[in-house]
């Protein structure tokens, strides 16, 4: 069978599909929007990251597609009403990279919480900006708030736990840490009004585009940190930016935006305790693996079926 993989992937899993389907490969592919449409027409599946859109057109010529194979956990560059109504099987990589997210968002956390990571450009020009880094406070004993408690969720809950945290969580659908001890679950007013740290675990869903706006932010703790590593348009931007200048929010890490790649951004130029990363934090060399691994498996299991 012809399979479809037009973003990257690890070589050693490529070479894993050719071994028993015929595989076209191109890590450029999804930038050439009619190359991408006409190579997919004969295909009885497709794997690929975040950016390549699984929908319109190019689902609409897929009309031998069985399986997607998405090398992540987002789906919303997958149209999943019309997957389901064609009966084509989509096949994410949940829980493969939440230990990476995880150790992002805790990492990101100390960074911020102690601000002694981000004097490295005073200290190599010969400042010594002591007085303004012993500011800074421990993450043990600070209460991490979870927005979201899926795979991810509960992957950030058990690390934070384990390096002395206190945890609550606010879910829209799930009521319980699912045998996670210690978490406290409550409304999203009470969260943000207690938690020094609020992390985004949310899917890209209207219900969720701009949640966290100017309004949202100012109900955050004074001081408070905002890690959103979820699905860029979840907050804005541009508020966030106010907050961190007002001083209200303490610090934030940003690595998803509305636009990827991100361009020159002035709002973002010398703003207090920011952190900005690519879009990174469910990718190490670690999490890769086990994400490939997963998702060539289960689309070679199905299509062997």
């Amino acid at each position: 069978m012809k399979l479809l993989v037009p973003e990257r992937i690890l070589p050693q899993q490529l070479e894993r599909l050719q071994r028993e389907h015929d595989v076209h490969y191109d890590a450029t592919l999804f930038e050439r929007a009619d190359d991408l449409i006409e190579s997919a027409r004969d295909a009885a599946g497709i794997i690929v990251r975040n950016v390549t859109q699984v929908r319109g057109p190019l689902l609409e010529a897929m009309k031998d597609c069985r399986v997607v194979g998405r090398l992540g956990v987002g789906l919303d560059n997958i149209d999943m009403d019309a997957c389901a109504k064609r009966g084509i099987k989509v096949i994410p990589a949940v829980g493969a990279n939440a230990l990476s997210v995880a150790e992002y968002v805790v990492t990101t956390a100390m960074m911020l919480r102690r601000r002694a990571y981000l004097g490295t450009e005073a200290v190599a020009h010969g400042l010594w900006p002591k007085l303004a880094m012993v500011q800074g406070r421990e993450i043990a004993g600070a209460t991490l708030g979870i927005v979201g408690f899926g795979s991810i969720g509960k992957a950030v809950a058990k690390l934070a736990g384990n390096v002395g945290m206190s945890v609550v969580a606010h879910d829209a659908k799930a009521t319980s840490a699912d045998g996670l001890e210690g978490v406290k679950f409550m409304s999203l007013e009470q969260l943000l009004g207690t938690s020094d740290v609020v992390t985004l675990h949310l899917p890209s869903i209207p219900a969720t585009h701009n949640l966290f706006d100017a309004a949202m932010l100012a109900r955050m703790k004074p001081g408070g940190i905002l890690i959103n590593s979820a699905r860029g348009g979840i907050v804005d931007e541009a508020a966030v930016v106010d907050a961190l200048k007002a001083g209200h929010l303490g610090g934030a890490a940003i690595d998803v935006f509305v636009q990827e790649p991100l361009k020159d951004t002035p709002i973002f130029h010398d703003v207090p305790n920011l952190i900005l990363t690519p879009h990174i934090a469910g990718v190490t060399q670690d999490s890769e693996w086990r994400v490939t691994d997963l998702v060539v498996g289960e689309v070679l299991k199905f299509l062997a079926a």
